[in-house]
């Protein structure tokens, strides 16, 4: 399917909701698998299918593109892992949004006009509002874990826009998700065979955990970041902690107030505003994709 036609925050947006809905589905299984079988068997499933559709061509990659390719596969591991260990203890709203401070402080980070500033400024104070809605008394660990995992999505974002530039269509994404699994696997693997032989059921629904949370979002997002430079799509991301709402209430039951909902006004005007302030640039080549920084 082609999707150069496609605007790239359009492919942004479909990434983020479909990467919250995946990981809220994956939930219902921790009682099943845990959150280490959780994080196998979603990379797993993801690399196998997008290693059967894509079938890199690796054997003429130089060592560039191999370092790249493992750079992203180690920034999957450390951030699926820990934000699914986050939202083992922590409500999945919250943690997302204790998550969504590694890519908004690359954003700040890399602004250079006000105007951005302020659109990160307002996406910040939808996240921390949504974030901290009776959050008192937060289970340390799981803050920990969420903001480590911040860290490593941070490093994902640049890391993908690299393999992105380097590695031709969606290979260098593929191999790197069967790196990411790799790496997993001696922490997962027990509690995975042990809850997919006790319930078989949580084989299928990782399949779709796989499409959703993984295969699908991350080969979306690689496609939008030829595209976007990672200051803006940071700012989009912002939409991150407000879909993980949205996907807690209608998966997991978790009811939103009114606090959540002026937060999710908050994030969707920053994301808008980035938005329609990036189309007001010069369209990039797609051919000769933009810098990494603004």
């Amino acid at each position: 399917m082609r999707t150069s036609h496609i605007p790239a925050p359009v492919l942004m947006l479909a990434a983020v909701l479909s990467v919250q809905f995946g990981a809220a589905l994956a939930r219902t299984q921790f009682d099943a698998v845990g959150p280490t079988g959780a994080v196998l068997l979603r990379l797993l499933f993801g690399a196998l299918i997008l290693l059967v559709v894509v079938r890199p061509k690796v054997r003429n990659w130089t060592r560039g593109q191999w370092a790249a390719a493992a750079v992203l596969g180690v920034a999957l591991a450390g951030m699926n892992s820990l934000i699914y260990l986050a939202i083992g203890i922590i409500p999945i709203g919250v943690a997302v949004t204790l998550e969504f401070t590694g890519p908004l402080l690359l954003a700040l980070v890399q602004t250079r006009r006000l105007s951005h500033a302020v659109w990160a400024l307002l996406a910040f104070a939808g996240v921390v509002l949504l974030g901290f809605d009776g959050g008192s008394g937060l289970p340390l660990a799981g803050i920990l874990f969420a903001l480590g995992a911040g860290a490593f999505w941070a490093v994902y974002i640049l890391a993908s826009a690299r393999v992105g530039k380097l590695v031709p269509g969606v290979d260098g994404l593929a191999v790197s998700m069967a790196i990411g699994a790799a790496i997993v696997l001696p922490f997962g693997a027990p509690a995975a065979i042990t809850g997919a032989l006790a319930t078989p059921v949580v084989i299928p629904v990782f399949l779709g955990v796989a499409l959703l949370s993984s295969a699908l979002p991350y080969a979306l997002e690689m496609l939008a970041l030829r595209r976007l430079s990672t200051r803006v799509f940071g700012v989009l991301s912002a939409l991150g902690p407000a879909m993980a709402a949205l996907a807690g209430l209608l998966v997991l039951a978790q009811a939103l107030g009114l606090r959540e909902i002026i937060a999710l006004a908050l994030v969707t005007a920053a994301s808008i505003g980035v938005t329609f302030g990036g189309r007001r640039r010069r369209q990039p080549d797609p051919g000769n994709p933009p810098p990494t920084s603004a």
